[in-house]
């Protein structure tokens, strides 16, 4: 049955909430039949708490609450959605699955800072990562795809936030975002790696407040920041426009972007001892062929040989984009963050 969504913005969670039910109902049974078990809630920050999903009861509510601080953008709107679905499904077990959870057992030379020690424990500063769902759902399916427990693995999950991951057989070893998402690659319109001083210099020097340099690093930058757009697809079309100054821009910004991957890529492999799978995944990894290729070109030297047909196929299922006799074995695999953090809910009740 073909159902119609209102096309009416919703005001808030509870709106939006009770309307995916209504649809719900249109479609199938009355909810009360319709055998749901379990609600996920996707987390980002789960701190040192959890490396697994966990039941939401009072005790991880408060947590994650608490995580907040870790992720203020993220953190508080996901309590709204666990209160309201809480309300409107009491009856039913709620599982929260957290993007860090992944990454909770880095190890020690991965996850710690050069920072004092007691303050760091204090503060609970540490590497916590984020999109673990995605790159632990994506590694896993590169190890079943190809028959194989053991593979150094790296993972670009390449969105408007990107990260990269170095994972050898199931155990991520790194990964480029940090104590929060902002740290690693240049993304959308976070700044990405950047020297902390420029901080203190936009303190001292420019009068900024804090408030505003967070905003500036977490919204104005990155692409954003660079050429004034966010979207990679309105970026190739500036690289491709006759203005020289569009032009221009657009290319530094593609220029800086790609030189950032290639470094993690560089020092990830480096770190694994090498890298038998490289894959690119979410929104930007997935569909932009051009991308793809000026990666590829860029380790050329080292015996990457890239497959010019399979790249230019819109991607639907995991497909290997490198040749025969190609160094790394190059794949686009899409993710599927929901599915995951659905198998983890239902393995957890």
């Amino acid at each position: 049955k073909k159902v119609v969504a209102p096309t009416e913005p919703v005001p808030d969670h509870g709106a939006g909430l009770r309307e995916v039910l209504r649809l719900f109902e249109e479609v199938g049974p009355a909810l009360a039949d319709a055998n749901i078990v379990a609600v996920g809630h996707r987390i980002v920050q789960g701190g040192r708490y959890f490396d697994g999903p966990a039941l939401i009861d009072a005790r991880v509510h408060g947590l994650i609450k608490e995580l907040a601080d870790l992720a203020p953008l993220h953190n508080p709107a996901h309590l709204k959605g666990i209160d309201v679905a809480q309300e409107l499904l009491p009856d039913i077990p709620h599982v929260a699955v957290f993007d860090t959870a992944f990454f909770q057992k880095l190890p020690p030379e991965s996850s710690t800072y050069a920072l004092d020690r007691e303050t760091a424990e204090k503060y609970s500063i540490r590497r916590y990562g984020a999109h673990g769902t995605s790159h632990q759902f994506v590694s896993s399916k590169v190890s079943s795809i190809l028959g194989a427990r053991d593979l150094k693995q790296i993972v670009l999950h390449l969105g408007n936030g990107a990260s990269a991951s170095a994972i050898v057989g199931s155990q991520a070893v790194d990964t480029s975002m940090g104590l929060t998402p902002l740290e690693g690659l240049m993304m959308g319109t976070r700044t990405g790696d950047i020297d902390p001083a420029v901080v203190f210099h936009l303190q001292r020097v420019g009068g900024m407040t804090f408030e505003e340099i967070d905003t500036l690093f977490n919204k104005k930058s990155g692409f954003k920041g660079l050429t004034g757009e966010s979207d990679m697809r309105v970026i190739w079309e500036m690289i491709a426009s006759h203005d020289r100054d569009t032009r221009a821009r657009a290319r530094l910004a593609m220029d800086v972007y790609i030189n950032r991957l290639v470094k993690y890529i560089g020092a990830y492999t480096a770190e694994m001892g090498g890298v038998d799978v490289l894959t690119f995944t979410a929104g930007i990894g997935e569909n932009d062929i051009g991308l793809r290729r000026e990666i590829c070109e860029h380790l050329a030297p080292f015996g990457v040989i890239l497959d010019e047909e399979a790249n230019n196929v819109h991607v639907r299922e995991p497909i290997t984009i490198t040749q025969r006799g190609s160094s790394v074995r190059v794949m686009v695999v899409p993710t599927n963050e929901e599915l995951a953090i659905a198998k983890q809910a239902l393995t957890l009740v």
